[in-house]
């Protein structure tokens, strides 16, 4: 017999998928970050909205910090990321809602980090290619969308856990990683 505790069961999904609302957003704090502080709650285009959020924060924060600040704010933020967009995930019954855009934010942070100091053309340039990458999902951020969807249970009941809260940051950050890819061969160029 064995002396290790028998794991938690996941929590029971809504019975139905949940609209993100206003009010869902404030019934939890990591779903406070997940909505990207409301950014994802936009009717349109929200993945868009919350980068653009991401892009305006970075502004405001990025002449308090530092290098080493900014790379533990992408690398915590990532960790931090996967449990909030798990939560946030299972709480909205869906695997990977269009409303959670934590993704985005620090998948965009790690761009701007990266590729700062830079001008504004450039950094719209950063902008529009780093939501090419996310939304049209070519190749490789195609293969990491697509590498942590979540599976159906014995009972066909979708399942939503850590590999979700994972795959749901993952995919965007191969998208910035792509994006930084591309920037770096332009200015090879």
């Amino acid at each position: 017999m064995s002396d290790l505790p028998t794991p938690l069961p996941l929590a029971p999904l809504p019975p139905a998928p949940r609209q993100a609302t206003f009010r869902f957003m404030l019934e939890n704090p990591l779903h406070v970050f997940a909505l990207g502080f409301g950014s994802g709650l936009s009717p349109k285009a929200p993945g868009t909205v919350g980068t653009l959020w991401a892009w305006l924060a970075f502004l405001v924060l990025q002449p308090r910090l530092g290098a080493v600040a900014w790379a533990a704010v992408t690398a915590g933020g990532f960790v931090f990321g996967c449990w909030a967009c798990t939560v946030a995930a299972r709480h909205l019954g869906q695997a990977d809602p269009g409303a959670i855009v934590w993704d985005e934010v620090i998948a965009f942070w790690l761009v701007l980090w990266l590729v700062m100091p830079a001008g504004l053309p450039a950094q719209c340039a950063a902008f529009a290619l780093f939501r090419f990458f996310d939304a049209a999902k070519p190749g490789p951020v195609a293969w990491a969308d697509r590498r942590f969807k979540p599976r159906r249970g014995p009972d066909r009941a979708l399942q939503i856990g850590w590999a979700q809260g994972f795959g749901i940051m993952f995919d965007d950050l191969v998208a910035a990683l792509c994006t930084l890819l591309v920037i770096a061969l332009w200015r090879f160029i």
